[in-house]
């Protein structure tokens, strides 16, 4: 939406805001200062970039209140289970709404007066038209481009290729638990250091959040990010799902992506693991 606002095929947006949870993998990082250098700045679009903190670390620290990720849990009388999804709120959806107000100039806890709002942009394409849905909040209205356009994801790939950034990578935590096998795989096999770093938060992350432990409120079972529910240097992550098979079969089409209903990937409105939000890029857009 950023690169088809700053050639002109949709209007130009007065920012674009990326939300930073601290723990994003390098590539990602490194994709949206690209972003900003080669797209954002020579259209006069304005990169502003907020958080909550640092989701690794909150996780980590007895002393900061953890807004929980989805970790897969393993009870010991062997019934599996997750813990809840706060994650997206506290680390996306609350520092975009943050931002939102201070740029309508009524920062928290100040009244936003009717009929002041900004109009929203969310990348759902036309494969998940039926997780777009109106903002929660009167002064954002959530507006969907690439449904209006008739994109698929296929067609965005393809629009990227051709403006040469076909190498965008997927925005999620590092460490997030709806990452399919493939995308552990690469982080593996592509970032030793990175896989390091999931594989020890895996283990740390074994008894619960920090916070909960030393407030009293342990967990009664164990705690995973892996889906198997084994430590994560031992998840069966090489095992190729059918659905990657699938996606791999240009007959197929591009929606094929999914892996047992989580598409790898995350954002603001639309967290991939969410069969019941909307989904599609980290860069939310304001006009």
């Amino acid at each position: 939406m950023l690169a088809l606002s700053a050639e002109g095929v949709l209007p130009k947006v007065d920012y674009a805001i990326f939300a930073d949870t601290g723990w994003e993998p390098r590539a990602v990082y490194a994709h949206l200062d690209r972003l900003v250098k080669e797209v954002a700045e020579p259209a006069g679009i304005p990169v502003l970039r907020v958080s909550s903190g640092n989701i690794r670390n909150d996780a980590l620290d007895p002393d900061h209140r953890f807004a929980s990720m989805p970790l897969y849990i393993l009870n010991k009388d062997g019934k599996q289970g997750m813990t809840r999804r706060q994650c997206t709120g506290e680390y996306k959806i609350k520092p975009i709404k943050k931002k939102v107000r201070e740029l309508l100039g009524y920062p928290y806890p100040q009244r936003i007066p009717k009929g002041v709002f900004v109009e929203q942009w969310v990348g759902i394409s036309t494969d998940e038209f039926h997780r777009a849905k109106d903002a929660d909040v009167r002064y954002m209205r959530n507006r969907h481009p690439l449904i209006d356009l008739g994109w698929s994801r296929g067609d965005c790939i393809r629009y990227l290729t051709s403006i040469g950034l076909a190498d965008t990578p997927k925005s999620s935590c590092l460490g997030c638990p709806f990452h399919g096998n493939a995308q552990w795989r690469t982080i593996r096999d592509t970032s030793p250091d990175e896989w390091q770093d999931v594989v020890e938060f895996d283990a740390a992350i074994r008894q619960g959040n920090a916070r909960a432990n030393a407030t009293g409120n342990a967990l009664l079972g164990q705690a995973f990010l892996h889906r198997s529910r084994v430590p994560l240097g031992q998840a069966p992550i090489d095992h190729v799902t059918a659905a990657e098979r699938a996606a791999l079969q240009p007959e197929l089409g591009d929606a094929d992506e999914l892996e047992n209903g989580v598409v790898d990937g995350c954002s603001p409105w639309a967290c991939r693991g969410d069969a019941d939000g909307p989904t599609q890029d980290d860069y939310g857009l304001a006009t």
